[in-house]
This record gives structure tokens, C-alpha cells and sequence, in this order.
């Protein structure tokens, strides 16, 4: 059930359901899946023709959007490996004895200007400018060197030569750019680009930087919210978003379930927030529980710049920008599972960083949960909705079922009893086509690609 309390002039949309279908999926059968093939972390680039993954190895793959044929008139939709590259690699700080992941945080793209694509990728500690660019066109004819590369003696040059270009087979090569490091002493967890195009900030568990994407040996630090004493540490930054279109403002979440919104115009260092964002917690529903399933893990600003969405562990809620005290609107996620908290705590699922994202008209949003179960809750009706990504249902064009999940004592005969769910299998990342109703879903090792079906 959704909880809403909505503002005038909130997102709108079609008021008929979406129905989904099944598009693609990508990643081997394998039960045994390789700990490097999990993915982590998905995201679709400004005009939704590239879709980029990355994932626990350092891997980064890129799909490109498959374009309508007259032989193929219903191809156009579909998504195929555009790029396939290593962005890290497993390193040592010899320094601390500390072993650095490989693991992709976050990929964030960055609007294309001209032929090549740029993306920045991150994992722990160094974050990457990857320019993506396609060569189909080879320079030869040369005066010093041979067809094969090698160098001439020169008493064999008897003529001048024009080097001329010729066609060759569509390479696409991804070279490094910029390799920002040595900035964060801690994990980082968010990296947003500004809407100025020229800066990006980084944010860790205690720090939030912000860096220009041409200067790679300096960053300025704008939030620093670690203690003199580290043991009066009571809150981490879990994640950190630039608003949409004004460069000056940002915002960041905290472990202890508030949101603070800055504005650097104010000082340099913006420790002392422009807006605090927190919801008074019901004393009647505290437990051993509360902080930890109130910590947020995801925070983003609506298309419009009007609204901002958080996910906590069990829920997620709309928040105004213009209204501090309360969410406008609150959708619980998997409300059933309050009564195993006991048990998501012992196996360490209540630490569980779940993303969530907006549709491009920012009337629908989306997340993940267990089981593989993906929810899109519609804003304007209010209408929920579970989905879940599993290969049973992935024949070409099939629609997809609403999942329901049992929670009262007598189960009916599509749903799921909430003892019988998957822990293991779950939805922590998704990302939303910037203007089509195409999503894409990160199953463990699998990624999914459903559609609206098209009449």
C-alpha cells in the first residue's frame, strides 16, 4: 500500500496502467555466479541510447540501442554490447594495509558535445573520465614506415606520399581521460555531475568534494563532517546529488535518515546546511531497529528540480523542496518484512543499500527489493505495483505478472508467502529511460530490460 499525502502540482502522467513486457536480458544462466560478475551499478545516458553497467570485477559494459530497420522494423528497442573495458583494477595501499577494490560504485554520464561519448566511473577511492569513441577509418600510404608498421630505410623513400584515409571495420575504443585520486581517506558512495557540465562532486562517508573535470591534481572540499574526536561520530554521509539545473545547490544524506540541502554560494565550506530535511519518528514504532532501517541510501532530485526521493530500508518518500518537516508522499516498499527484521539484521540483509529512480515525466518511481521483486509506485493515481525479473518470464514480448506477497495467514494462488521469499536474490539497482517507458533492472549477474507493450 502506498501512504500518500501529495502538493499541488506534483509530477502527471497517463492515468492508464503501464503494462510491462520483457525485452531483453543479458549475463550467463550459471548458478554459480563468479563474484566479479555481479553487477553494480546501472545507468542510462542522457538520451537513453546507451545503457552503462558496471560491476564487482571493474568491469565496465556498455549497450547501444538498437536502431529500427526496414528488415528489422521491430528490432528497435533492443539493446547490444556497444563497449566492453576494464575501468579498474584491484589495488594495495601499502600505506594503511588496505586492500582497494576493483568494484564500480557509481558510472555517471556526462552530455554529449560531440561524436564521443564521456562517462565517469568510480570505486572506492579513484574515480575515472572515460571518453568512448568509434574509429571506422584508417590512415595509410606513408612515407616512413611500411603497410605493417615498419620503419623504412630511407634510401628506399623515392617518392613523396599523401597519406589518404581509408574504410575499415567500426572499432570502438575507450581510453582514460583524467584519473582523479588521492582525494578520499574513505569509501566513496556518490558521484553527481553538475548541470554547469564543467564540475562534479564525490562524496564519502564523512567528506563531499567537488572537482572541474579538466583539473585532476586538485578538489575542493564542501562538506566535512568528521568529528575532532571520532568517537563522538554519530552519522555518515550514504549519498550525495547536484540539483538538476541550479549549479549552486546540492544535497546529501545521512545515515541517521535526514537530508540537508546546501547552497555554495553561501561559504566555501558548507557545513551549516540552507535546508534540513527530516521526518519526526512515531515513539509508539521505535525499536532496536529504528536507526538502521531509517538510514537512507539513495537520494534523488525529480527532473523537475522540484522534488527529491529517498530510499530507506523499508520505504520511499517524496520530499518537497520548499517543505522541511515532512515527506509529501511515502510508499512502503515491503512493509511485510518489519516482522523479520530480527532475522534481516543476523544475515546482515538489513544493511542493504536499496537505489531508486524516476521515469522521465518524474510520475512514476521505481526500486528494488527480495526475490527479485522491482516496484513502481504511480504518483498520480496513487497505484502500485510488483514486478519481478526472472527468467521464467523472459520470452520475447511477454507480459509481465503482478506479483503479490502474502501476509495474512491464507495464501491465495498467485502469491508468495513472505517465508518463502529469496534473500539472496535481490533488486538493489535500477535506472529508468530518461524519456521512454524502458527500464532495466540489476538481478545479481543478470540484467534486465522490460517495455511498455505497445498496442
Amino acid at each position: 500500500m502506498a501512504v500518500v499525502a501529495r502538493a499541488a502540482g506534483d509530477g502527471g502522467g497517463s492515468s492508464s496502467e503501464v503494462q510491462w513486457c520483457f525485452l531483453q536480458v543479458k549475463g550467463a544462466i550459471d548458478e554459480d555466479v563468479a563474484e566479479a560478475d555481479i553487477i553494480s551499478t546501472v545507468e542510462f545516458n542522457y538520451t537513453g541510447d546507451l545503457l552503462a553497467t558496471g560491476d564487482k570485477g571493474g568491469r565496465v559494459v556498455i549497450f547501444q540501442r538498437e536502431q529500427e530497420t526496414k528488415s528489422r522494423p521491430l528490432s528497435r528497442g533492443e539493446y547490444n554490447v556497444y563497449s566492453t573495458f576494464q575501468s579498474h583494477e584491484p589495488e594495495f595501499d601499502y600505506l594503511k594495509s588496505l586492500e582497494i577494490e576493483e568494484k564500480i560504485n557509481k558510472i555517471r554520464w556526462l552530455p554529449q558535445q560531440n561524436a564521443a561519448h564521456f562517462l565517469l566511473s568510480t570505486n572506492d577511492k579513484t574515480i575515472k573520465l572515460w571518453k568512448i569513441s568509434e574509429r571506422d577509418k584508417r590512415a595509410e600510404g606513408y612515407n616512413l614506415k611500411d603497410e605493417d608498421g615498419r620503419l623504412r630505410e630511407p634510401f628506399r623513400v623515392t617518392e613523396l606520399r599523401v597519406p589518404t584515409l581509408k574504410p575499415m571495420d567500426l572499432m570502438v575504443e575507450a581510453s582514460p581521460r583524467r584519473t582523479f585520486a588521492n582525494a578520499h581517506t574513505y569509501h566513496i558512495n556518490s558521484i553527481s555531475v553538475n548541470s554547469d557540465y564543467a564540475t562534479y562532486l564525490s562524496a564519502d562517508d564523512l567528506r563531499i568534494n567537488l572537482w572541474h573535470l579538466e583539473v585532476t591534481n586538485r578538489s575542493f572540499n564542501i562538506v566535512d563532517i568528521k568529528p575532532a574526536n571520532m568517537e563522538e561520530l554519530t552519522e555518515v554521509i550514504t549519498a550525495a546529488e547536484f540539483h538538476p539545473h541550479h549549479c549552486n545547490v546540492f544535497v546529501y544524506s545521512s545515515s541517521k535518515g535526514t537530508i540537508r540541502l546546501c547552497d555554495m554560494r553561501s561559504a566555501a565550506l558548507c557545513d551549516q546546511h540552507s535546508k534540513f530535511f527530516e521526518e519526526p519518528e512515531d515513539p509508539s514504532s521505535r525499536s532496536f531497529f529504528s536507526e538502521i532501517i531509517s538510514s537512507i541510501s539513495d537520494v534523488k532530485f525529480s527532473h523537475s528540480g522540484r522534488y527529491m526521493m529517498t530510499r530507506d530500508y523499508l520505504s520511499v518518500k517524496v520530499w518537497d523542496i520548499n517543505m522541511e518537516n515532512r515527506p509529501v508522499e511515502t510508499y512502503q516498499v515491503h512493509e511485510y518484512l518489519r516482522s523479520k527484521l530480527c532475522s534481516l539484521y543476523e544475515n546482515d540483509c538489513i544493511f542493504d543499500k536499496f537505489e531508486c529512480c524516476w521515469n522521465g515525466s518524474d510520475s512514476t518511481i521505481m526500486t528494488g527489493s527480495y526475490n527479485n521483486f522491482f516496484r513502481t509506485f504511480e504518483r498520480n493515481m496513487p497505484r502500485d505495483t510488483t514486478l519481478e525479473a526472472s527468467r521464467e518470464s523472459s520470452k520475447p514480448r511477454a507480459i509481465l505478472k503482478p506479483r503479490k506477497v502474502c501476509t495474512t495467514g491464507k495464501r491465495k494462488k498467485d502469491e508468495i508467502t513472505v517465508d518463502s521469499l529469496d534473500f539472496n536474490k535481490k533488486i538493489l539497482h535500477t535506472a529508468w529511460h530518461p524519456m521512454e517507458n524502458i527500464i532495466a533492472v540489476a538481478a545479481t549477474n543478470n540484467l534486465y530490460l522490460f517495455q511498455e507493450k505497445v498496442n
